[in-house]
């Protein structure tokens, strides 16, 4: 045995303390064959994603509140990592594949938009009318990877990294997460029926348990930093969160994470599936819909939406415009389409090739083109 090959025996050597519902390196599927290096197929697909010039873009992306002073208050950035270190506390404490749970979480949120949720929202009602097709940042996250990313020829990841990223969906809250087995054509299907039908999008199983883990983690990472964040910027009081809340989830970020995680690996652990607690799991839903009622639904005034909603429309159709009259001069030519593969230019409608290139804009740079 070389060198390189012990190399990747010790890569593969952490596979033999797994769990036997563990997903191994020698189940990963790609859509193209590729040559191994030492590195595992899930470790390789975490370096493709960091690496990637869209990785950077997390930093400037709202994760709930936009454009504030505050530099202590949390962008996409900060939350993928939350989610990624949540998840694989739960997948080590499971004994699961801790580098399909990395990447899968490092790459659930890249394609939100900027203004988060809001941003998702205004695409949609432009994807709708424009394409009849439904916009959802966990399917543009499949998509960024599949057909968007490295000029147009996507990066290649596994199916089940991808499948954990369009599973995601971290506003659905069940009691029990159980992996659904599928092939690359089923998980394939499931991707592009979720441009016509969009709930189905919001109620697929991830086809592993570490796809499960990074979907009840979404949540985790969000729910206790929200409200610290909110709490910073004078939005909401400590006190104000239900005393019958507290009592079993606590009340900061710290003890909420704690609660949960250890609550999910112990009703879980040696099983196929995940599984809550009754009492945590109906605190849970209860702190979500307080975080939806104080803190979601006035993260942004009326007025702040529909001066978005105008903006949003305006540079869809200033681009669109653009590319019709072949305008090479246009940001959405010297930035983005200059960029992608003849294939994509050819094989991808000219609208959708608009919002994609809005869904990519950082918050900042968003703002800068609505008011210029």
């Amino acid at each position: 045995m070389n060198n390189l090959q012990l190399a990747k025996e010790n890569f593969l050597a952490v596979e033999n303390t797994f769990s036997v519902f563990a997903t191994k390196s020698s189940e990963a599927i790609r859509f193209k064959e590729e040559d191994d290096d030492i590195r595992t197929p899930f470790f390789r697909d975490v370096d493709r994603i960091i690496h990637a010039m869209s990785y950077n873009r997390y930093s400037d992306k709202t994760q709930v509140f936009s454009f504030t002073k505050n530099d202590h208050i949390s962008k996409r950035m900060v939350h993928v990592q939350l989610v990624s270190k949540i998840a694989r506390t739960i997948g080590r404490g499971l004994g699961l594949n801790t580098d399909l749970i990395e990447a899968i979480a490092l790459g659930h949120d890249i394609g939100h938009t900027p203004l988060g949720h809001t941003g998702e929202a205004l695409l949609n009602e432009i994807s709708l009318k424009e394409l009849n097709e439904y916009f959802a940042h966990n399917i543009q996250s499949v998509r960024h990877y599949l057909e968007i990313e490295n000029n147009g020829e996507g990066l290649n990841l596994t199916v089940q990294v991808l499948d954990g990223i369009m599973c995601h969906n971290g506003e659905m809250l069940t009691n029990e997460y159980v992996p659904v087995k599928k092939s690359k054509e089923e998980f394939y299907n499931q991707y592009k029926k979720s441009y016509t039908d969009l709930k189905s999008s919001k109620i697929v199983h991830p086809m592993t348990l570490e796809g499960c883990i990074v979907r009840i983690s979404d949540i985790i990472g969000y729910i206790g930093r929200d409200i610290e964040d909110a709490i910073s910027l004078g939005e909401l009081k400590r006190e104000d969160i239900p005393k019958e809340i507290v009592d079993v989830l606590g009340d900061n970020n710290k003890d909420i994470i704690n609660t949960v995680v250890i609550d999910i690996i112990e009703n879980s652990i040696n099983k196929p599936y995940l599984k809550m607690s009754e009492e945590v799991y109906e605190a849970l839903i209860s702190l979500k819909k307080f975080n939806y009622k104080n803190i979601y639904d006035k993260s942004l005034t009326s007025e702040e939406k529909e001066y978005y909603r105008q903006g949003m429309n305006k540079i869809y159709n200033e681009y669109l415009n653009d590319i019709e009259k072949k305008n090479t001069n246009s940001l959405i030519y010297t930035i983005f389409l200059n960029n992608q593969s003849d294939d994509y230019k050819k094989k991808i409608p000219v609208k959708r090739q608009v919002i994609d290139f809005i869904a990519g804009m950082t918050d900042d740079f968003f703002l800068a083109e609505i008011e210029k």
